[in-house]
């Protein structure tokens, strides 16, 4: 029998129409904005009119460090909200938004997989509500003013050589990194080096999933910097008038989106930094919108834990007052086989072996979770047709030592009937003493809190900044940036900053190359390894099996 793909099964289901989910989710059709029929926007001033309403429990799901073989994280977290509707739990789910980039590169949608999808899964993928858009557009607005400021003569003294910010587009477009633009005489702007970033690495992404309200992403769009003048000094949004009218732009943009899974729980779709790059977590509107409305909100970060969930922990939880009640470690046996050296066409046979040396990435992202930031977590292992029974029994065992049980969960095949297991492990620990703590404080210097970083959550021996990263850290503190978390970009496929170095490894330093900050989103990022903030396109991008028919039908989304 041949496997159905995601968008034939999410195209042979009926959802409801999304009045419907929105009043079964107990949202007064006043706050909701239609965008067709199976998608709506959500008012901003819900969360004003409803602040007394106390919030419900939030869980959420990581994973071990993705490889080739896929982990299905956000298949999980879907099924795993199906699953605890099944048992009669009043949930949301709250998710990131896909890039385009992506979805015509490599990695393909991000809306879930098999019968734990949401839904219009083609408009989540594609343009949905024109959030990205908008974001594009306020990014180069901003990139627009300051090169006019510039042309018209330069009132600030901007130092054409020290500008940091960049143009976006939402698109694998490495063509575009490195540019030089304001070309062909005087009445063309000024001739300088130049470069685009893909939107979802833009600071204007992070402002918007990090910002309460109108008023708070105003003067975070303010706080950006764009430049440095001839003397050195921060040039902002705001010293160039900008914040205003990039506001304008993102008015709505603000306002979360709300679709449906298969199943037809409610689920927040919005905002989506890039976790190797950004801070990888949904907007903070739509988590406490979903906790306003469910006793319990099912929400994803980024990548591995190393990544995602010390990012939603240390940064979206220490800027907000969120507390996960607990945590879900998504794995599969073929992701910890490859993990433990198999060869990628080797996953499908048993190797208890490749297994065993594989599962120290697991193991260390749970002790991480549970002992690092003292959390009640959970291993689910995305079951695949091929896992044989003594390969779950060896991961089970392992966990067991570590006193973290592991539920098989089937929501691939199932939907919510195969993340019951999941769902009653997720609510017995919500019951579990929480002693949830951040893995470092804000106090401490910059090499402080990213050597605390290195140690604690990579397990590395230490960090190491480059002669130019040094120079940066002292500026960034000169400027009074020093108290701010760190957000670390880097690889997503190792505890460490090298790609290759799969499992556990020991022994290695990481090295800062670079150091930003992003003064509106209030944190430094610390630039590790070769991460790129604008992704190429492979040898056979998605794109080429992409189509639509006379009638509009998508096809080839996955």
């Amino acid at each position: 029998m041949g496997f159905k793909t995601d968008i034939e099964i999410a195209q042979e289901n009926t959802p409801l129409k999304i009045t419907e989910i929105a009043r079964m989710a107990g949202i007064d059709e006043k706050y909701i904005e239609l965008y067709g029929n199976y998608k709506a926007k959500i008012d901003y001033s819900f969360l004003k009119d409803n602040a007394d309403k106390p919030d419900g429990k939030l869980i959420l799901v990581t994973a071990i460090n993705p490889t080739p073989a896929g982990e299905g994280k956000t298949t999980t977290t879907v099924g795993l909200a199906d699953g605890l509707r099944k048992i009669g739990k009043n949930v949301m789910v709250a998710l990131r938004e896909p890039s385009l980039g992506p979805v015509f590169g490599v990695k393909g949608g991000a809306a879930g997989g098999g019968y734990a999808q949401v839904v219009p899964m083609e408009d989540i993928n594609l343009h949905f509500t024109g959030d990205f858009h908008a974001i594009g557009a306020a990014n180069n607005l901003l990139a627009a003013m300051l090169d006019n400021h510039i042309q018209q003569g330069n009132a600030l003294g901007i130092d054409p050589k020290q500008i940091t910010w960049k143009r976006a587009v939402d698109m694998n477009d490495r063509q575009l990194r490195n540019i030089v633009d304001g070309l062909g005489g005087k009445a063309n702007g000024v001739p300088r080096e130049d470069g685009f970033d893909i939107t979802v690495a833009s600071e204007v992404m992070a402002i918007l999933c990090l910002a309460s309200d109108i008023t708070d992403l105003k003067a975070r769009l303010g706080r950006i910097i764009v430049g440095y003048t001839y003397a050195g000094k921060p040039v902002t949004a705001h010293d160039l008038k900008a914040e205003g009218a990039m506001a304008a732009l993102l008015k709505d943009a603000l306002k979360p989106n709300l679709v449906q899974t298969l199943e037809h729980t409610p689920a927040l779709v919005h905002g989506g930094p890039f976790a190797n790059i950004a801070h990888g977590c949904n907007s903070v509107t739509a988590t406490r919108m979903a906790l306003k409305l469910g006793d319990y909100t099912v929400t994803e970060a980024g990548f591995g834990a190393d990544l995602g969930a010390e990012k939603f922990l240390d940064i979206k939880c220490r800027m907000t007052g969120l507390k996960p009640s607990a945590v879900v470690v998504v794995a599969t046996v073929r992701a910890l086989k490859h993990h433990g050296g198999a060869a990628k066409d080797a996953l499908n046979t048993e190797d208890l072996e490749a297994l065993k040396a594989g599962l120290p990435n697991l193991l260390q992202h749970v002790d991480n979770i549970k002992n690092v930031y003292g959390l009640p977590c959970v291993v689910a292992i995305n079951e695949f047709p091929t896992d044989t029974p003594a390969e779950l029994k060896l991961v089970e065992d392992e966990c067991r030592k570590l006193g973290v049980n592991v539920a098989l969960s089937e929501v691939w095949a199932k939907g919510g009937e195969g993340g019951i297991k999941l769902a009653e492990e997720v609510v017995r620990l919500c019951e579990e003493p929480n002693d949830f703590r951040f893995s470092y404080e804000l106090t401490g210097s910059i090499e402080e809190k990213l050597e605390t970083i290195c140690k604690r959550v990579y397990h590395a021996d230490g960090v190491m900044l480059t002669p130019n990263a040094k120079k940066q850290a002292a500026k960034l503190t000169e400027d009074g940036f020093a108290g701010m978390p760190i957000c670390v970009a880097k690889t997503q496929y190792s505890f460490s900053d090298d790609a290759a170095l799969l499992g556990a490894p020991k022994g290695f330093t990481v090295t800062v190359r670079n150091l930003k900050v992003s003064a509106g989103a209030g944190f430094i990022v610390a630039l590790t390894g070769d991460i790129m903030t604008m992704p190429g396109l492979p040898k056979s991008p998605a794109a080429e099996r992409i189509d639509v028919d006379e009638n509009g039908k998508i096809s080839g989304l996955f």
